[in-house]
Parts: structure tokens; C-alpha cells; sequence
């Protein structure tokens, strides 16, 4: 019931006309750079983070969470209309999305796609709400053996989940613990600064987001420019009959349903569920013989799936403080940009933030629904605005970004250096989030390995704390001996099986 009365109080401070404004902001421009190829929710907030820094926080969070909203819809626009998906989240979707558009019925998969997103989004905002107090509770109780395991496992999830490889993911994190250890440790000596001043206190997390995410990705789309834009399929007024209604409900509950959970699981994302959810509705469809055709299941589950994996990031990353994707761990920077501290005292520091938080969530979702259905056609011809101009608008906003942040030139500088990495890290397929992941915790996970050595005198013992400790650890045993695993019990085991 108190938790009900927050939410309660968080609704109050939302419905205001001024923070009302700014969820219509966020989830706009939010819409935009979701339908926008190339630009994601990851880039939009990591460039508006410097901007945001003269609002109060409690807005700052309103705008933020419409824009992770907006950008989980509009990414089904670009892969319906134009066959490219904005985020990787989105590609499913195009399977069948992009063959409805053909068929002429672009209406039909745009308007399953945002009601599918409305209903999963709703009812995973619910689970939010229902699944934070009892992650908190938990969270309260674990110590500083059971913290460093946790991003020890979130260390090792992002490596070997994400990637093409798991030594490209490794490489991916071990650059961003080295970033994230730049500067003055915890004993007062300075670490790779090279004798540079500015780099004492370390590379401002705004800085090397707005370089990775904003910079490198317009210089690697710079250098893949078509001279040719897309050819975009028209599209007329958003609209269901009964019979796509009829075959749309089910595949958004059970969407609903593998989208949260995995949400919540380092390194899980959206993509894995949007897959699984497209295979299941493939199995279980009274019309297998339309996927591959434009079938409307295959376009209803996996959006369902994208948009409750976004709620399912909110639990660890407010909870405990854990990224599970680029943009919450962009959000956890700005969390920190303004002095606080995301885990589980932040329910008790910071309550109002967070349930206006939560309660904001509610109302962009519903904003985004009034938004899609009836100004579809418009968000259609965003992906007519030319490239050039696009991504040079982005490279200003970046570097104007950056220079606010501490107003030294010296950013600048590290603003094209991190871009240059960035744009190699496309180039040689290493993925963004084992980097970001290890330039935020890495210095976390650092203080709470030393806290845990220094109560055990110096002893490795000291890393071992409660059960969960022990459990992480097994989990972490398991994800790194699983090809192993699989290559010497499981695949014989196999082979004896088929041979019998």
C-alpha cells in the first residue's frame, strides 16, 4: 500500500503542465530518432545529457524515459515502411512487417505495432512497479562480495552474449575498464593520465557516451552514405479489422510475457525475445503458410516483446544499479551526473524521483499511442530528410554537448578521439554495450573488491561473501565453460542419441 501511494504521488507531480510538456517532448523527439535509421534512444539522451543538466532532475528523468519509450516505437516504422531497422531490437520486425507494407497493407502492421507496444508497455510498467519493492528488499541485504560478484556477472553476460564473438565482446569490455579507470584511484594515485591535468578526474561519462554513440555512428554512417535514399512505402491511416485484432491479441500477451523477463537479465535486451516470440507465434499460428508473406502475428508479438523489455531494464538498473542495455546505462551516467547514486537506497533518498519516474512511464506510453495512430503518415516522412544534413546537425549538437560539460576544449579533443574508437568499433564489429558497461562499473565493481578485501585483511576469501555470492559465481562458472560443455558432454551425448 505504500508503494500504491507513491505511485499515487508520482502521478500528482507528472499530471503538471510543465512536466506533462516534457513527456510530450521526450516521447516526440523520442518517436523521431526511433524512426530516423541509425539513430537510436542510446545517442538521443547520451546528447542531451549536457543539456538537461540545468533542469531539475525529476524532469530530466520525465524527458529520458519518453524518449527510451518513443524510440522502441518508432524503430517499427523504419522497419516496416523502409525495410531497416532502427535498432537492433527492431530487425524481427521487419520480417514480416516490411512484406505487409508491400502487400498494401502498411496501415494494418503499423497500427498492431503501436497498440501491441501500448498493451505491452502498460502491462510491464505494472511488473515494474509490482517487481521493484522485492528486488530492493533483496538488494538491501547483499554486501560488498555479493555487489562485486554482481557486476562480475554483468561483466561476463555483456562478453559472452553480445558480439559476434566472445573475444571481440571481451576486447569490447576491456577497453571500457580501462577508460573507467583513468584518472585519481581511491588511494590517491594518478592512473593512465599520461601527465595530462584534465585527466585527473577522469573522462566525464557524458563525454565518452556522446563520442562512442553520436560521433562514431555518424562517422561510420558518413562513410556508408548511399547517395540514394530509401524508397519508402506510403502509408495511409493506422487501422485493424476484426480479424487482425482477432489474430493480434494473443501474440501481444505472450510477447508481454518473454519481453520483461529478459528486460531484466544483464545482457538480455530486446532481441533475444523478439526472436523467441517470433518463433513461437510461428508455431502456434492458425496460418503458418502467411509468415514470410506478411503475416500480422509476426509483426504484433516481437514489437510487444521490444516494448516490455524496455520496462524489464528499469528493474536492475534502478534496483541495483545494473545496465542491462546502451541506453540505461547512458541513464545510469546521468543518474550519477547529478550526484546520485542508483541501487537500492535510492528509494528511500530519492523517492519522489523515482515513482514520478515510474508514473511518467504510464503517461508517455499513453502519449506515444495518441502520437503513432494518427500522425503515422508524418513520422513517414521523416526518413525523406537527407543524410547529410541529418548526421552534420548531430555532429554540432555533439560537440556543442561536450564543450558544456566541464567548457574546456580539452573535451573536444577527446570527443574525436572517443569517436574515432567508436567508428573503429563498428568498423571491426565490437559491441558498444561490454564498453560502456565496464567504463560505469568498472569503477564501482573496483570499490566494492576493495571493501571486500579489506574486511577479509588482504585475503582472496574475502571476495566469497552469502549464497549469492556462491550462486553468481556458479552462473559465471557455467556461461564461461559453456562451449566447452557443449563440445565435450553435450554434443556426444547428442550424436549417441541421433546414432541410436
Amino acid at each position: 500500500m505504500d508503494n500504491l501511494g507513491n505511485l499515487l504521488d508520482g502521478f500528482a507531480n507528472v499530471l503538471t503542465p510543465m512536466n506533462l510538456l516534457i513527456s510530450l517532448l521526450g516521447v516526440t523527439i523520442g518517436t523521431a530518432v526511433g524512426v530516423l535509421p541509425g539513430i537510436g534512444p542510446a545517442m538521443t539522451v547520451a546528447l542531451l545529457l549536457p543539456v538537461t543538466y540545468g533542469m531539475e532532475p525529476t524532469q530530466a528523468f520525465i524527458l529520458f524515459a519518453g524518449i527510451f519509450y518513443g524510440g522502441m516505437y518508432g524503430g517499427s516504422t523504419t522497419s516496416i515502411l523502409l525495410n531497416t531497422p532502427g535498432e537492433s531490437s527492431s530487425v524481427v520486425t521487419a520480417i514480416e512487417g516490411n512484406k505487409m507494407a508491400k502487400a498494401g497493407r502498411a496501415a494494418q502492421a503499423l497500427a498492431t505495432a503501436a497498440i501491441g507496444s501500448f498493451i505491452a508497455g502498460t502491462i510491464a510498467t505494472v511488473l515494474l512497479v509490482v517487481a521493484i519493492p522485492p528486488v530492493v528488499a533483496f538488494a538491501v541485504s547483499l554486501g560488498s562480495p555479493d555487489y562485486f560478484a554482481l557486476m562480475l556477472l554483468a561483466f561476463v553476460s555483456v562478453t559472452a552474449v553480445l558480439g559476434a564473438s566472445r573475444i571481440r565482446g571481451l576486447a569490447a569490455l576491456l577497453l571500457g575498464l580501462v577508460i573507467g579507470v583513468i584518472g585519481i584511484d581511491q588511494s590517491g594515485q594518478q592512473r593512465l593520465t599520461l601527465g595530462i591535468p584534465q585527466l585527473a578526474d577522469g573522462i566525464d561519462v557524458v563525454v565518452v557516451a556522446v563520442g562512442i554513440f553520436a560521433v562514431g555512428e555518424a562517422l561510420w554512417i558518413a562513410a556508408h552514405l548511399r547517395r540514394k535514399s530509401g524508397e519508402v512505402i506510403p502509408v495511409g491511416q493506422p487501422w485493424m479489422g476484426r480479424e487482425d485484432w482477432k489474430r493480434s491479441w494473443k501474440p501481444w500477451l505472450r510477447g508481454t510475457a518473454f519481453g520483461f523477463p529478459f528486460g531484466a537479465v544483464p545482457a538480455g535486451g530486446a532481441e533475444i525475445p523478439t526472436f523467441l516470440s517470433y518463433v513461437t507465434e510461428k508455431k502456434l499460428s492458425k496460418h503458418p503458410e502467411q509468415f514470410g508473406k506478411g503475416a500480422i502475428e509476426g509483426v504484433a508479438g516481437p514489437e510487444a516483446a521490444n516494448n516490455a523489455s524496455a520496462a524489464g531494464t528499469l528493474v536492475p538498473m534502478l534496483a541495483i544499479g545494473l545496465p542491462t542495455n546502451a541506453t540505461a546505462a547512458v541513464m545510469l551516467a546521468a543518474f550519477e551526473g547529478y550526484g546520485i547514486q542508483p541501487g537500492p537506497l535510492l528509494f528511500s533518498r530519492e523517492s519522489s524521483l523515482v515513482w514520478t519516474l515510474i508514473a511518467s512511464l504510464f503517461i508517455g506510453n499513453l502519449l506515444l499511442l495518441v502520437l503513432n495512430l494518427p500522425l503515422a503518415p508524418a513520422w513517414a516522412r521523416l526518413l525523406r530528410i537527407p543524410r547529410p544534413y541529418l548526421y552534420a546537425g548531430i555532429l554540432f549538437f555533439a560537440s556543442m554537448g561536450a564543450y558544456a560539460v566541464n567548457a574546456q576544449p580539452f573535451d573536444l579533443f577527446l570527443l574525436l578521439i572517443l569517436g574515432l574508437l567508436g567508428f573503429g568499433m563498428r568498423r571491426f564489429g565490437l559491441p558498444v554495450l561490454p564498453m560502456i558497461v565496464g567504463i560505469i562499473l568498472g569503477p564501482r565493481a573496483e570499490l566494492h573488491g576493495r571493501r571486500a578485501l579489506q574486511l577479509s585483511g588482504g585475503e582472496l576469501h574475502g571476495l566469497l561473501g552469502g549464497w549469492v555470492s556462491w550462486v553468481i559465481y556458479t552462473v559465471v562458472a557455467v556461461v564461461l565453460l559453456w562451449p566447452l560443455i557443449g563440445r565435450f558432454l553435450v554434443r556426444p551425448v547428442r550424436e549417441r542419441l541421433v546414432t541410436s
